[in-house]
Order: C-alpha cells, then structure tokens, then sequence
C-alpha cells in the first residue's frame, strides 16, 4: 500500500519525503526525546539515512515498513515519526512504535497518532495483532497505550542494550476485534 495518508481532527500521517530529515533530527536527535526509545540520539548523518531508507522501503514489494510522519495539520509541520513493521515470525502481525517532539507532548496527539497507525494497521492492512514496547519507566507510553484499548501483556527482560545497560521492555498489543470494538 503506497502511499499511506491518514488524518485525524488534529494530525495527519503521510509519506515520508527528504526534506523531512531536519524535522525528524528535532525528535531523534533530542536527548529528551530519545529517552525512553532503544536508543542513543542520532546525528544528521544517521537521521538522513533512516529517512532515505523508510522512502525506499515505502515503495518495496512486499512492503514491510511503514515509516510515517506525523503532520500537525493546522501548521503542516512535521512533529513525529510512526512506524508500523510487519512481523514475519507473526501472521498478520505488526510491531508498532512512535515518537514526537517533545515540544508536542501533553495534548493528547500520542494517542491521536497510535489511533492513526493501528487504522492503518487494521482497517487499511487488515492486521490481526499489533503490538509495541516501551521503556518500563515510560509512563506517558503506557497510559496512551492503554488509552487506545492496548493491553499490557508482559516483560521482556533485558532486551534492550542502552548506555551501556540492558533494559526490559513492557509490551502492550491490541487485536483487531479489540480495535473494531473500541472503534
């Protein structure tokens, strides 16, 4: 499915273009922003990649990954980055992950975005399963995770390698009947 455009009252997800690489720098590049993420803050050069890659990943046959930004439509400014991966260990599965500025946290637009990728998920995709994982710490994930009718379904212990530490991860998932019933 190509391209992939969903909006909401408030936000919007599109296709991710080049010129994109500076606004997705001011969420993976932040130090705050990258908290609670499996990783360190990334420079310029690894942000111009990762974008470069989710453009020819879009257009892939199968297509696997849906990389998408997140437009706040009133301004038409890009204030995060959510992706959807298909699971080939899991049939019609998907890992799901976001992340905003941290500028944009606070108004409820983490889960207008989850709401906006489990639509592609699900209504678009026709998914069976999504799930994400967050840091155990991060409890604004948490509460919008459950906010859109995820489930808290465990630990992972000690997958994550960050700073030179392993940490566990808390993972939510949501079926699509789950979906289609909170919907």
């Amino acid at each position: 499915m190509y391209p992939v455009t969903r909006s909401s009252a408030r936000l919007a997800l599109r296709e991710l273009i080049i010129e994109d690489a500076d606004p997705v720098l001011a969420i993976y590049g932040s130090p705050e922003a990258t908290e609670h993420l499996s990783f360190e803050p990334r420079t310029r050069e690894q942000v111009g990649q990762i974008v470069a890659r989710s453009i020819a990943a879009a257009t892939a046959t199968p297509r696997t990954e849906y990389a998408l930004a997140v437009i706040e439509r009133e301004t038409g400014e890009l204030i995060g980055f959510g992706r959807l991966a298909t699971d080939p260990h899991q049939q019609r599965g998907a890992t799901m992950g976001f992340a905003l500025r941290p500028d944009a946290w606070g108004v409820g637009y983490g889960v207008e975005t989850v709401r906006l990728l489990l639509a592609v998920g699900f209504d678009d995709l026709g998914l069976h399963r999504i799930w994400g994982a967050r840091s155990p710490l991060n409890e604004a994930s948490a509460k919008t995770m459950s906010a859109v009718g995820m489930v808290e379904e465990g630990l992972i212990r000690e997958h994550v390698l960050k700073a030179g530490a392993w940490r566990d991860s808390v993972v939510h998932a949501i079926l699509d009947r789950e979906w289609r019933a909170d919907s």
